[in-house]
């Protein structure tokens, strides 16, 4: 009989595309999986892979065996969710990926909720990109992801995984608060004003630095981009600090009065944020719980928000 550890492995061959990348995931040495996969084709007694330079590749074989592993793997994880459904109390652990905005704003609140009502349930946290934490959950190494989409650029889907959508935050202009800096950021009401002032934006790649361009873009200019980084408060500080302008989400300024001044774009557009996990899990009472107080905190966060901006 074939041993579903080893077939997992096989899995996560064919996701990862090497022995390495494979190694790196499941935190195992690469030796140790070259050799279980070795003992995985001796098992199965057909050929699993054929060298192709330095790495491994699937034969017809595998590949099949392949698509029933997801099967078998798919129901393990109902089968479990069934278990937990006969629970009085929530256990176990839920791991989820969160981008930054969220781990700021949404996080701390959440996690305090869930670990007052679900006392026994473990939650931990690790902040990835959005698109990164996508696949990686539905790879199997998160439960849950929190992700985002940017207006005209959607983020990548994967087979099985769902999604629902946690909340919307509109997408403005930030520039200095007037009298603290100089009458070149003063005078800006609207983004076309803004095209001779140095930007700040995420790295290229990200949706943000996409979204960001292409509406200053279409104001008839190419922004002048000076500064660069991943970190939306770091944006804040550049802003208020008068050196740069930028392109910032709502959530950005839900914990407190924005400490910028905003300024509504074209169109009034939208960031949305959503919650994905594999409908294989999705019946798990856990998570169901994860995911119901996060919407009930993005929810809350969404008035305070722009509460905060009209104030």
């Amino acid at each position: 009989m074939l041993e579903m550890r080893r077939l997992r492995l096989l899995w996560e061959l064919d996701a990862r595309g090497t022995v390495a990348a494979v190694a790196e995931a499941l935190n195992y040495t690469p030796s140790a999986v070259s050799q279980q996969l070795g003992q995985l084709e001796r098992e199965a007694g057909v050929p699993l892979f054929r060298k192709v330079g330095r790495t491994l590749e699937l034969t017809a074989a595998a590949e099949g065996l392949v698509a029933e592993t997801a099967e078998l793997l798919a129901g393990l994880e109902r089968a479990e969710a069934e278990l937990h459904r006969g629970r009085t109390e929530l256990s176990g652990s839920i791991r989820i990926a969160v981008f930054q905005t969220a781990v700021l704003a949404i996080m701390p609140r959440a996690l305090r909720m869930l670990r007052d009502a679900y006392p026994s349930l473990r939650v931990e946290m690790v902040q990835y990109e959005p698109e990164t934490a996508l696949r990686e959950t539905w790879a199997r190494s998160f439960d849950l992801v929190v992700a985002e989409q940017y207006p005209h650029h959607a983020a990548a889907h994967f087979a099985g995984l769902d999604r629902e959508i946690l909340t919307t935050d509109p997408i403005r202009l930030a520039v200095p608060w007037r009298g603290t800096v100089g009458e070149e950021f003063d005078r800006v009401t609207r983004i076309e004003q803004a095209a001779g002032l140095p930007w700040v934006m995420e790295p290229r790649g990200a949706a943000s630095r996409h979204f960001a361009e292409q509406a200053c873009r279409n104001a008839g200019f190419e922004p002048d981009v000076r500064f660069e980084t991943a970190d939306l408060q770091a944006h804040v500080r550049l802003i208020e600090s008068g050196n740069a302008v930028a392109i910032l989400p709502g959530l950005v300024h839900a914990q407190d009065r924005p400490r910028v001044r905003l300024i509504d774009l074209a169109g009034r557009p939208h960031r949305a944020l959503f919650t994905a996990a594999r409908e294989s899990s999705g019946g798990h009472p856990a998570l169901a719980a994860v995911r119901s107080v996060l919407s009930v905190v993005a929810a809350d966060l969404e008035v305070r928000a722009e509460a905060a901006a009209a104030g």
